[in-house]
């Protein structure tokens, strides 16, 4: 089955759902993701402190638009198959 931008897009929604669940306390913290670990006072922040602060962007800002969306993917998949 060839890639097409479909299967492309609904693999991007998925991760961003693996993402928006991952559970601070549970997860992050034991790898040393959490958000106050990430936290130094340098004028350039560094990659882990960015990929952490896209993670809590994406659970606290995407969450609403990230329930529409799944009920999109959801109807349109049922309806064209």
């Amino acid at each position: 089955m060839p890639l097409s931008l479909k299967c492309l897009l609904e693999s991007i929604l998925l991760f961003t759902n693996a993402v928006a669940i991952l559970n601070e306390k549970r997860f992050l913290a034991k790898i040393g993701w959490n958000h106050d670990s990430s936290q130094t006072f340098s004028d350039s922040p560094g990659i882990k402190s960015q990929l952490i602060n896209l993670i809590k962007s994406i659970q606290m800002v995407m969450r609403v638009p990230l329930i529409f969306l799944n009920i999109v993917v959801i109807i349109l998949e049922l309806i064209l198959g």
